[in-house]
């Protein structure tokens, strides 16, 4: 019996020690969404300003995120519009300067894809979104000798769910998310 603790305890601590933490270089990753503009046409942006982390082995296959953004970065390429994203008729950012994101469980559904789900806090509301993800590679690079991995996170949510603004026949309730990272050992 005690030989079998002991394998067990020496599984779980290399299990453990394995995972290392990754931060997105903000350089080369987007945190991007589109939503339904007159139900004819999609309208698209991203934010600017973001703090992402993440703790996973060095095939990136089993991650849990970490995500801090900064409300107040909406960026859509208009002005005027931005300034209405980031009023209290939509983000409310200077109430809610920040929305969040922490995952409680990842599924393997293939050799380089994977569900995440946790949760997302958005306008001071609490939700479980699940994301798909896919690693699109892990390589050493050249200059820090360390790993970066290239990952693809996508999904849905409504943005009603989380009190984003009103029903509305000018844009639709659904918010497709597209989140490309290049994530950095540390």
């Amino acid at each position: 019996m005690k030989k079998n603790l002991s394998l067990v305890a020496l599984v779980f601590c290399s299990i453990l020690s394995a995972q290392s933490t990754w931060k997105a270089d903000k350089a080369h990753s987007k945190v991007g969404f589109d939503i339904t503009h007159l139900l004819i046409s999609e309208v698209d942006g991203n934010f600017d300003e973001f703090e992402i982390s993440a703790t996973a082995d060095d095939t990136f296959m089993n991650p849990s995120f970490d995500v801090s953004i900064n409300t107040a970065s909406v960026d859509t390429d208009n002005e005027r519009r931005d300034g209405h994203l980031k009023s209290a008729d939509f983000f409310d950012v200077e109430t809610y300067p920040t929305m969040t994101f922490k995952t409680t469980s990842v599924e393997k559904t293939g050799d380089n894809t994977f569900n995440m789900t946790g949760d997302l806090t958005i306008h001071g509301v609490t939700k479980s979104v699940t994301l798909e993800g896919k690693v699109n590679g892990v390589i050493t690079d050249q200059r820090s000798q360390k790993l970066k991995a290239g990952l693809k996170i996508t999904g849905t949510i409504n943005r009603i769910d989380f009190g984003v603004g009103e029903e509305s026949a000018a844009i639709g309730n659904d918010v497709d998310l597209t989140i490309n990272l290049e994530m950095a050992q540390k």
